[in-house]
């Protein structure tokens, strides 16, 4: 089913690019990849499946980007990745977990608002479905997926759109 999800984009905002001090931004940053999907689409965790099977699911968010064949996902094993892994959250709950990681929305400066709110939260807001990765565990970590200090991972559906957006939010 993989096939059947189509990327159409990617936004990566990184807070260095937006505090007034570069040493300020604790090497914290967000990327964000849209993927369509038809009106014939399996339920979310057909979705989810969908999502783990894409190559652009295989990126180690490490600097190396997207790896065809890669075997890794953040900082863990492509392997250790289902569609069971993931919790169905609620907005609030998506939004609690982005603010503690991004810091309150009064103390950011205004670009980086702009950019969190328009690639995260106003999609987050959309969602018809929000899932989030729990923590898999020291063994389901690669080799050097230590690398990370925090990993957050949300998938979006938004069935309306026909979209699908995959959410990272951690640092490295």
């Amino acid at each position: 089913m993989a096939e059947g999800l189509v990327h159409e984009g990617s936004a990566f905002v990184n807070f260095r690019h937006h505090l007034p001090d570069p040493k300020d931004h604790g090497f914290r940053w967000v990327d964000i990849k849209r993927f369509g999907f038809s009106a014939e689409c399996p339920d979310d965790s057909g979705l989810l499946a969908a999502l783990i099977g894409h190559e652009q699911f295989r990126d180690d968010y490490a600097g190396g980007g997207v790896l065809p064949d890669g075997l890794r996902h953040g900082p863990y094993w492509l392997r250790s990745i289902t569609p069971d892994r993931y919790d169905p959250i609620r907005e609030q709950q998506a939004v609690r977990i982005l603010q503690e990681r991004v810091g309150p929305a009064r103390g950011r400066p205004a670009g980086l608002e702009a950019a969190l709110r328009r690639e995260v939260f106003d999609r987050l807001a959309t969602a018809d479905g929000i899932h989030h990765l729990g923590e898999l565990g020291a063994g389901a970590m690669h080799d050097w997926g230590g690398v990370h200090g925090e990993f957050h991972e949300f998938v979006l559906v938004d069935r309306s759109a026909g979209r699908i957006t995959l959410v990272v939010a951690a640092d490295d």
